[in-house]
């Protein structure tokens, strides 16, 4: 099995993509009744098994087309306590599904991963929330501890790194860091930002970045944005200060809309995905490490081949190879 545990490709700077907004495409382009917008369950059966196969083959493919690497992320963002004791799992349970999301992942990278297209095995971490409030907020210490036994299942199975995906204050992300720390994982920080730029929590993105490497000692590999549309944290990255040197990935929405309003909304809102890769693009110019790509909530591999029209060269591309859209 490969192992980047140690040596994680995308250091390097060069690109990797990442897959789009899972949930929101199960549920509103495929009708699948996700409770508690958690996916894990479907991992228990090799009917949901099958269909994630299907979910992250276009993504995959369109990687290999593009000859760049894929983070490959588990299933797992509801998978911790809170949520899995709403839907019935055990402490037990969750240890063996997050477990057999490594196992599920390696499947799927012993059969898309080449020399050009190396597949990165990402643990995902969820907030003990709802991921668009700072509600139930907990210390440093107290979010160690809670996610402790997901991060530690991870690191067993054998995945090559851990990310917090949709944090909404620092604490919880300095909690995950030090969890990952202590289990032996490189782990990525991402956070979401309401309209006006700021964190649920009021705080920056330069104070939340600041606040987890000044409490862990830089520990987190690198940090991303997610769960955003561009247009509300354009103007911090316009910004260009040194902090930003941090940032390098972005899984964007694919909508305007804010929190509030996705949460309320019975239809998808797919955006316009060449707007989208447009916005990517600019991005990219401004923010010097930035070279991991991906979607959030409303985005699908369309969005994902719109970034890479936009981003990549056509050199990237091999002779003959087409663009997997």
């Amino acid at each position: 099995m490969a192992s980047y545990r140690h040596a994680l490709p995308q250091m390097g700077g060069s690109i990797f993509l990442t897959d789009g907004g899972l949930e929101t495409t199960l549920v509103f382009h495929e009708g699948v009744d996700l409770p508690c917008f958690a996916a894990f369950p479907l991992l228990a059966e090799e009917a949901g098994r099958e269909r994630l196969r299907r979910y992250f083959a276009p993504y995959l493919e369109t990687a290999r087309g593009r000859g760049v690497g894929f983070i490959l992320d588990t299933a797992t963002w509801r998978a911790n306590p809170d949520w899995g004791a709403k839907l019935g799992y055990s402490g037990a349970d969750l240890v063996r599904i997050n477990r057999g999301a490594v196992a599920f992942c390696e499947e799927l990278r012993r059969g898309h991963a080449s020399e050009r297209t190396p597949i990165v095995i990402n643990g995902v971490v969820g907030p003990r929330g709802d991921g668009y409030r700072a509600d139930a907020r907990m210390t440093a210490a107290e979010a160690q501890s809670y996610h402790a036994a997901q991060i530690a299942a991870f690191a067993e199975a054998g995945a090559d790194m851990a990310s917090a995906i949709t944090m909404t204050y620092s604490e919880e992300a300095i909690g995950i860091t030090r969890a990952a720390t202590a289990a032996g994982l490189p782990v990525a920080i991402s956070f979401t930002v309401e309209t006006d730029g700021l964190l649920p929590s009021g705080e920056t993105l330069k104070q939340a970045v600041e606040a987890v490497d000044g409490a862990t000692g830089s520990a987190p590999a690198y940090f991303m944005i997610n769960c955003a549309h561009p247009s509300h944290f354009e103007a911090v990255i316009a910004a260009g200060e040194s902090w930003l040197d941090r940032v390098r990935g972005i899984r964007a929405n694919a909508s305007t809309a804010s929190h509030a309003e996705l949460d309320a909304a019975t239809e998808l809102d797919a955006g316009d995905p060449e707007d989208l890769g447009r916005r990517y693009g600019a991005l990219r110019r401004r923010l010097g490490r930035f070279s991991i790509m991906g979607g959030c909530c409303g985005t699908d591999h369309r969005h994902i081949a719109a970034i890479c029209e936009a981003c990549l060269p056509d050199a990237s591309r091999p002779q003959g190879s087409p663009l997997a859209a």
